[in-house]
């Protein structure tokens, strides 16, 4: 019992002692917690100033930036406004000067308007007085001739009139003749200066078309099993193939001188390669039309550098090209028509007209020549419609369509174009005819003139250029027969076609035959 008790006693006071000995450890760790809570409070106001110090800091920072920019640019204003209040000031200045300029002017005008307005008071004066003067001087002179004034104005108009009409009919017929034989001896020089300042050949292009036959076995290869090559020959570029008993030739026939040029180079082509079948054929006229569209092309762009002339159409060009392969009575279309650009030059020159338009009417005078096989009517209109497509000059248009006297020209270049062509075509060697057709437009010439009455012989001379026409003197007198002249050369111009022009020479001879026996 006694030992209960004193255990218990012992747990007791064990039990204070332990409460003793954590109350003493509470208050110690309390006063740590207390002072590391200040610590760390200290540490948090300390920072707390550093970052607001840093924030102060970069504020201040922008602040200053946004001030120096804000400056500049306040800067930057006042100099465009001191720059601006500077010009004003100037066109102030400019504008105060033009205005003292405005007052001196205006005063001058003041001035010279009121000398004026006393110079017309002063006119009127003396008009009013010279009109007085001349009226005594009529009234005196009506008194001494006793007529009235419209009996002297009558008399002095008819005597006026008659010595006017004399003199200028005498000036008139005077300047006539001098005119007239100006003009003759003018042209004259001018057409001699213009052939003479162009040298050209005399030669005539040939217009058949022929290729060599190496063989007879290759002229049957041409022709092909039944035929069969030599149709898709001629079905592929639009031309007759003439194949005779003539020995190592054929012969190429078309209206169109390109198709029957392509067609003779194909079958050129053909010969040489050896390959003859209607795929071949058709492979190679296809290359040769190619072939021959660039040449066409690079023939026209010469004859325009040939002939200076800019600005030509680029759809001009290539017909220009093709008249290389165009003749008329043997001659080249292009040579001509590069002969009619030079010598119409001239001619403009001389006559102090623009050269350039003469020229470039010249060149394109004959450009309907290049489609009339395609396109139907004469090749003037068809040339005339075709350049109005490209927009050129009237004179080029009239020329173009005027120059064999179809329709009435328009422009002194028209004329001009004329007597160039006909120069061109009329000189020696530009053009030829066979010996068929010459034979019988000499026939035909002499057959207008032996058609006539009174007409004993007529005889066609200078390759059918002059016609003599030898008239029977006892049936027409003079008068008649310059009147069938004249009616020879018109039918002529009617049933026939010919280059340049035909002399019409009437001879009426009077002869008395007597017989000494």
């Amino acid at each position: 019992m006694m030992y209960a008790v004193c255990c218990i006693a012992g747990a007791i006071v064990a039990a204070g002692v332990l409460f003793l000995i954590l109350q003493v450890l509470g208050k110690t760790a309390l006063q740590v917690a207390i002072k590391e809570g200040e610590k760390l409070k200290a540490d948090a106001i300390a920072a707390g100033e550093a970052k607001a110090k840093e924030s102060e800091l970069t504020a201040r920072q922008e602040i200053i930036k946004n001030k120096e920019a804000f400056e500049k640019e306040v800067e930057k204003d006042r100099r465009d406004m001191r720059e601006a209040e500077q010009r004003l000031a100037k066109r102030e200045d400019t504008l105060d000067r033009k205005l003292d300029t405005l007052t001196v002017k205006e005063h001058n005008l003041e001035s010279m308007e009121s000398r004026l307005a006393n110079r017309d008071k002063a006119l009127t004066a003396k008009e009013k007085q010279l009109d007085e003067a001349v009226e005594e001087q009529r009234q005196k002179l009506l008194q001494i001739s006793g007529m009235t004034l419209e009996q002297a104005r009558e008399i002095l108009l008819q005597r006026v009139e008659s010595e006017c009409r004399h003199e200028a009919g005498a000036l008139v017929q005077k300047i006539t003749e001098q005119a007239q034989e100006e003009a003759k001896e003018k042209a004259r020089m001018i057409t001699l200066q213009a052939i003479q300042r162009y040298a050209s050949e005399q030669t005539c292009d040939h217009t058949v078309s022929t290729v060599e036959i190496p063989s007879d076995d290759m002229k049957g290869r041409v022709i092909g099993r039944e035929g069969r090559n030599i149709r898709a020959f001629e079905k592929s570029t639009g031309v007759d193939v003439i194949i005779d008993d003539t020995p190592g030739l054929v012969i190429v026939s078309c209206f169109d001188p390109v198709r029957r040029e392509i067609a003779r180079r194909s079958l050129e082509k053909l010969i040489q390669d050896g390959r003859i079948h209607p795929a071949r054929i058709e492979e190679l006229v296809e290359q040769t039309t190619k072939e021959m569209e660039e040449q066409l092309l690079r023939l026209g762009r010469e004859a325009v550098q040939e002939a200076n002339i800019p600005n030509i159409p680029k759809g001009i060009i290539p017909l220009l090209g093709r008249l290389a392969y165009r003749t008329s009575y043997g001659q080249n279309v292009l040579r001509h028509s590069m002969e009619v650009a030079y010598i119409a030059q001239v001619i403009a020159d001389e006559l102090g007209l623009d050269g350039s338009i003469a020229r470039r009417a010249g060149l394109l005078h004959d450009i309907g020549k290049a489609m009339d096989h395609e396109t139907e009517g004469g090749h003037p209109q068809i040339g005339k419609d075709f350049l109005k497509k490209f927009n050129e000059s009237e004179a080029v248009l009239n020329a173009c369509e005027g120059h064999h006297g179809d329709v009435p020209a328009t422009t002194p270049y028209t004329p001009i174009i004329m007597a160039a062509d006909a120069i061109s075509a009329s000189r020696p060697g530009a053009r030829r005819e066979s010996l068929d057709r010459y034979i019988k437009r000499l026939q035909e010439l002499e057959g207008i003139a032996l058609g006539f009455d009174g007409v004993r012989q007529a005889y066609a001379i200078q390759a059918g250029r002059e016609i003599r026409v030898i008239v029977d003197a006892n049936k027409m007198d003079d008068a008649i027969s310059a009147k069938v002249a004249r009616d020879v050369a018109k039918k002529i111009e009617e049933t026939m076609t010919y280059p340049g022009e035909i002399k019409v020479t009437l001879i009426r001879e009077v002869r008395a035959v007597e017989y000494a026996r």
